[in-house]
């Protein structure tokens, strides 16, 4: 989220609203509800692709592939818009705004008669998929600054449990239609909007609030500090092969799960959420005795090391219980992002710390968008019904062999002194 300097009527040291349990538990509700309905999709996407367009799996592959772009790209390019027409007219319309929308498209997905549908849903998702800037400019007009950390922290975990909990209820769902689970979203999403509409107060008062400027909501304007402070670049680029690389997960899981495994879509949800809890479990108590006892570059390695033995693994995994095993090598990659999160910090100045990860965004979501679209297509070509031998896995062969460049590539980084840790 961008900072802006105060309007010059606006008083910084004027105490900080007061937020009810209610607003703070609301804004957590729907952080966790976006999560929820991110994952929720996953497992009965394939099915809804296939019954709409009237295709094959590989060909739903394909398109899934598009629709994540559709996503993707509307979220990347309306996240700022979001975050500086909140600076303007207030927190709590424009999250109120979200929410709605979000409602909306889960109902296009119960209803959509045709794949063009599916994909302006898929749209409509990405604009307001951007909820999760404005609740985290709520958290901080209602947080002191010593407190943000905690807070964020909260919003992080509300992430993580959405993720857990939404592919597991869609996948169950998913049992009685593909589009049961879409007709569920939207009531849930409804309920939090009448109760938002009564508990939400606003958190940015007039003489806080500035001159909205089309120019300031430039997606592509977080990519300067890759240019003002070059010390990042080195590490930056490995985290874009290590992001491009593992978006072959929400690309092609379900898709792979099904062709590989005759998965059903509650199988494809509980490996999600197995996947999620296992993630949950190395990021949330791993993080910091792996630091202390290796510090952050070793553990870097290690991350990208299990990743690539992973990706390759499911290639090679002939059941259930040989994925199940590839989750928990798997778990050390949850390290990655956030150590290299913290190398690239530590040679940017503290003024620029805002600046730096809205970058790293911009890099991560670019990255992801092209990766999606990259292994829906590689799984599509390679599982055509026209070649002989069809397989569902040279998608994780491609991907394990990029994670091992990201590996080597931060080796070379090291050895070269281009970063400090």
């Amino acid at each position: 989220m961008q900072t802006h300097a105060l309007p010059p009527d606006a008083d910084p040291t004027a105490p900080r609203p007061a937020a009810s349990g209610h607003a703070v538990t609301f804004v957590m509700l729907t952080v966790l509800l976006d999560m929820v309905g991110f994952g929720l999709i996953i497992p009965v996407l394939p099915k809804l692709i296939e019954g709409v367009g009237h295709v094959s799996l590989s060909q739903a592959a394909v398109i899934g592939g598009w629709m994540a772009f559709a996503f993707s790209i509307t979220q990347f390019l309306f996240a700022p818009l979001m975050g500086n027409l909140s600076d303007r007219f207030g927190r709590r319309p424009l999250l109120l705004l979200a929410i709605a929308g979000l409602g909306a498209d889960y109902l296009l997905h119960a209803w959509a008669p045709t794949l063009v549908w599916l994909f302006i849903g898929r749209a409509l998702a990405g604009f307001c998929g951007s909820s999760w800037v404005i609740a985290n400019a709520y958290i901080a007009d209602v947080t002191a600054p010593e407190d943000r950390a905690k807070a964020f922290g909260m919003m992080g975990a509300a992430f993580g449990v959405g993720f857990v909990i939404g592919p597991a209820i869609g996948g169950l769902l998913g049992e009685l239609g593909p589009r049961v689970p879409f007709v569920v979203a939207a009531i849930v999403s409804g309920l939090n909007l009448i109760y938002g509409w009564f508990v939400l107060p606003e958190t940015l008062p007039p003489e806080r609030r500035r001159k909205f400027e089309l120019a300031r909501s430039n997606p592509f304007g977080a990519f300067r500090v890759f240019r003002s402070y070059p010390g990042v670049l080195p590490l930056c680029a490995v985290m874009a092969v290590f992001f491009f690389a593992s978006s072959v997960y929400p690309a092609i899981w379900p898709f792979w799960g099904m062709a590989k495994f005759g998965w059903s879509e509650a199988m494809v949800g509980a490996s999600l959420a197995v996947f999620g809890l296992v993630m949950a479990a190395f990021q949330g108590f791993g993080t910091g005795p792996a630091v202390k006892y290796f510090g952050e570059a070793r553990v870097v390695v290690v991350g990208l090391l299990c990743a690539t033995i992973a990706a390759t693994g499911y290639g090679f995994s002939g059941g259930v219980v040989a994925v199940v095993l590839l989750m928990v090598v798997h778990g050390p990659e949850g390290f990655v992002h956030p150590m290299l999160t913290a190398m690239m910090s530590k040679v940017v100045p503290d003024d620029a710390q805002g600046e730096l990860q809205g970058g790293i965004s911009a890099i991560t979501n670019i990255s992801m968008l092209a990766g999606t679209v990259f292994f829906a297509q590689v799984f599509g070509h390679f599982m055509s019904e026209e070649r002989a031998n069809p397989s569902p896995d040279v998608a994780y062969y491609i991907a394990g062999g990029l994670l091992a460049v990201a590996l080597g590539l931060y080796i070379l980084v090291r050895r070269g002194n281009w970063a400090k840790a």
